[in-house]
């Protein structure tokens, strides 16, 4: 381990790089996530139809070529310099998203019929009933398959660093076997401590969470 030992600097720099990548996408694929279930469940066509077009196209999508449309063909598209670091969070939110709305939809569709027809015998309209009613009670069951995708997130932001990200684990890894000339092994061990850490943080985290809300219930 004498590569990691010697370079942890390089590996801690990495892995706040990593971090970045992977609360952003977390943050940011659970508000889209979100909006996209509302938008399959929503009364209105044109979003119910854009939803599900979206979860279908996103979810049979490779997520290397949605990282690689984002990082080589928008940019150019509108003529600026791509951030790889931007781009490649914004791939992973895109691609998360749709994972995402599916475990809240899955949700949604556990809480009873007559808990959203009550509120509208009470004259709550759409986004009353949902924000007010069927939300609260669907986010609380939905932290397990949640959890299981956060965790994949996690583990996918790994291929972010392929798609010209520098600095983070995965570029690191790359750093110190080309341009240090290390043994692979070490190397790449090094960076698997670094996002098991990441994601045993994260099961954890989603673990209280999961025995608070059932306390609640």
């Amino acid at each position: 381990m004498e590569p990691v030992l010697d370079n942890l600097d390089l590996y801690w720099s990495g892995f706040l790089t990593s971090l970045g990548i992977v609360l952003w996408g977390v943050a940011g694929s659970l508000l889209l996530g979100t909006l996209l279930a509302t938008f399959r469940i929503s009364p209105v066509p044109v979003l119910q139809r854009f939803g599900a077009f979206y979860v279908a196209a996103v979810r049979n999508t490779p997520l290397t070529i949605v990282l690689f449309f984002m990082a080589f063909a928008v940019p150019p598209a509108f003529g600026i310099t791509p951030d790889f670091y931007l781009t490649g969070t914004v791939g992973l939110v895109l691609y998360t998203a749709a994972f995402v709305c599916e475990a809240v939809r899955s949700g949604v569709n556990a809480v009873p019929a007559g808990q959203a027809e009550a509120a509208r015998a009470l004259g709550l309209g759409f986004r009353q009933n949902l924000t007010l009613v069927v939300l609260p009670q669907a986010l609380r069951t939905v932290v397990p398959p949640v959890g299981n995708v956060v965790i994949a997130m996690i583990k996918n932001s790994a291929v972010v660093g392929a798609v010209g990200v520098s600095g983070d684990l995965f570029s690191t890894y790359r750093r110190l076997t080309s341009a240090f000339g290390y043994e692979r092994l070490p190397v790449i061990t090094g960076v698997a401590v670094g996002f098991l850490v990441m994601t045993f943080t994260a099961a954890a985290v989603l673990a209280l969470a999961e025995r608070r809300l059932e306390v609640a219930r």
